[in-house]
């Protein structure tokens, strides 16, 4: 059921749920609001408003403060800084990245011309694993096509011998060694007589052209770009489905 936004959530976060915080079991509209309360100085255990140094004893709660966030971090090595637009701290040093309006989130200096822009490009769960892009604490690594996801999880699909992308289906690495064996196995397996001269529509993952192609067992090819990361959009499902068994 979709409902209007704007009149849920909180300041930091348009969102129609809550979070349980697991440190008090106390509920909130998300972790900026948690962290909008107060602290403890772990020196002198004084409870206190969120600031930088304690009033008690004076000592620095952290090295990197942020007020807007209330984040505190003693290892100033990350090169922490507050982007506005994000609404969070990132790390890594603002004179080394760039916010773009349209992905909705900051991005490498070096991506600067030559990213692709998606809406809202990390506002969403990683596809492998599902956990929320935006404020993750994981690398993250951004695909050719644009979309984003965990660089462990990107691992992990190529462990599993996946090089495409799983939103969109485009290929993230160059196949073109795959391709030149596919181009082998498909030149050494001629089909039937009778089906040489079969034609199948085919979408490209990779170029997304349409094109009309020789039916095959073993994969089709794009004439566009030659990739064969294509999928069959009409014609010969069935023929292609009789040859497979009288192949097996």
């Amino acid at each position: 059921m979709e409902m209007d936004s704007e009149n849920y959530g909180c300041s930091h976060y348009r969102r129609r749920c809550k979070i349980k915080a697991p440190c008090c079991d106390e509920i909130f509209d998300c972790r900026h609001c948690h962290n909008d309360s107060k602290v403890i100085c772990s020196v002198c255990n004084t409870e206190q408003e969120v600031q930088q140094t304690c009033i008690q004893c004076g000592v620095c709660m952290g090295k990197y403060f942020c007020s807007k966030c209330n984040f505190f971090d003693d290892d100033v090595s990350k090169n922490q800084y507050h982007c506005d637009k994000c609404g969070i701290c990132r790390t890594g040093g603002e004179e080394n990245f760039f916010h773009c309006d349209t992905c909705g989130c900051c991005y490498s200096k070096l991506m600067k011309e030559s990213h692709i822009c998606i809406e809202r490009a990390m506002h969403h769960n990683c596809p492998v694993c599902f956990e929320y892009i935006f404020d993750t604490t994981k690398n993250i690594t951004v695909l050719p096509c644009g979309h984003t996801m965990h660089l462990e999880c990107v691992m992990q699909m190529e462990r599993h011998f996946q090089y495409s992308c799983p939103v969109c289906s485009r290929s993230y690495c160059d196949m073109s060694q795959v391709w030149e064996k596919l181009d082998q196995e498909v030149a050494s397996m001629p089909m039937p007589e009778m089906y040489q001269n079969k034609m199948v529509w085919i979408l490209c993952n990779d170029c997304t052209e349409t094109s009309e192609v020789n039916l095959h067992i073993v994969a089709h090819k794009c004439p566009s770009c030659k990739s064969y990361n294509t999928r069959q959009t009409r014609g010969g499902t069935s023929s292609c489905a009789n040859i497979t068994e009288r192949v097996r």
